[in-house]
């Protein structure tokens, strides 16, 4: 054979062998099959979240329910995909099981308008919750993909992971506060009291903060050498929050146009470098220093070690509400890889996989 006719059919074998094992890992996440939650009520001392003419339990979900423009109801957010719904499904279960008005709680997921496997989603959360009162946002790639930058890790760079950033527009208008959730995080407390958090006459987010972290390292030489951007937290107390875990006042941040805000800073780090970790930092540049502190018992972040390995990490001292893999190890894929950490286990109880072994109880 000539070696250019070679050249082509080596090409066109390894062509094949990528779409190949691509399609492979995707069919395995569509297959996966998860278990149908046990359905949680309310206490008796729960306010009603429905007007008065309705009914307090509906006997399934609707787009009309008033349930998800109630003031009354714990309104959620977190995004939605195939690559991590059997964690978003833990924590749905988590919220759920630790709440004392669970059927007060109106879910607001967040999935890629691009994703084949959208409907999937939709029907994977109905299946394992079908009392659950949710809705699902497409969220277009398109809108951010563009001001993206890559960072220290790829699945930072995930278009999705930028769309708590446009919550607001996503959301109705008769939305006027969220609880955002990462899919890496269980709850072991009641949501509502992290839904109360008095945000005062101003805040637009609350999150717990730790002002013991280097704040610095979170930008490059580059910015804080350039008075004109280090001048930015001028003024201001500012220290690093985890943006996976989140309380926001839509109202504010639309009056604010915080989505422009963030994304004006993502424009810059297209044009000079001055941070490497994704998401986070544009929250942190716009935010940092002017949000209400959550109690740290909020999110015990950092379970899923660094970046980079992925190592075991202990709790931090205190109490435990919610319980935050961030990093790059995840409870689900240690668990699979018979390697978990300590603290896996605390996450164990939630998974909801099917399991090909598993007897129908």
């Amino acid at each position: 054979m000539p070696p250019k006719s070679q050249c082509y059919v080596t090409l066109f074998l390894v062509i094949s062998l990528t779409v190949f094992t691509i399609a492979n890992a995707t069919t395995a996440r569509v297959t996966e099959k998860f278990k149908e939650a046990p359905q949680f009520y309310n206490s008796p001392d729960c306010p009603s979240v429905y007007d008065s003419n309705e009914p307090d339990s509906p006997s399934s979900p609707s787009d009309d329910e008033p349930i998800f423009c109630s003031d009354e109801a714990v309104h959620v957010a977190m995004t939605l995909d195939t690559a991590y719904i059997r964690g978003s499904m833990a924590a749905v279960l988590s919220v759920l099981q630790h709440s004392s008005c669970p059927q007060n709680i109106a879910f607001h997921f967040v999935a890629s308008a691009t994703n084949a496997n959208i409907t999937y989603l939709r029907a994977t959360i109905s299946a394992s919750f079908p009392y659950l009162k949710f809705r699902v946002y497409p969220f277009d790639d398109s809108s951010v993909s563009g001001l993206i930058s890559t960072s220290i890790r790829s699945a930072l760079d995930c278009p999705l992971n930028y769309a708590r950033s446009y919550l607001a527009n996503l959301l109705p208008l008769c939305v006027r506060r969220v609880v955002y959730l990462d899919s890496d995080l269980v709850l072991v407390d009641d949501i509502a009291k992290l839904a109360d958090t008095d945000l005062g006459n101003n805040s637009v987010l609350a999150a717990p903060e730790y002002c013991n972290a280097n704040f610095t390292s979170y930008f490059t030489p580059s910015f804080w050498s350039n008075p004109s951007l280090s001048l930015t937290f001028a003024n201001r107390k500012a220290c690093y929050f985890n943006t996976g875990v989140m309380v926001i006042d839509l109202d504010r941040w639309r009056g604010g146009d915080y989505t422009t805000k963030i994304e004006e800073w993502m424009e810059l780090q297209k044009r000079m470098r001055i941070y490497e970790l994704g998401s986070l930092p544009p929250f942190l540049l716009v935010f940092a220093g002017n949000i209400v502190p959550v109690d740290h018992r909020w999110n015990q972040h950092g379970l899923g070690g660094d970046n980079f390995r992925g190592l075991c990490r202990d709790l931090h001292p205190g109490p435990v509400s919610l319980l935050h893999w961030s990093g790059k190890g995840k409870p689900w894929a240690r668990l699979d890889a018979n390697r978990p950490c300590p603290l896996d286990a605390l996450w164990a109880p939630y998974d909801l996989l099917q399991t090909p072994f598993a007897l129908d109880s």
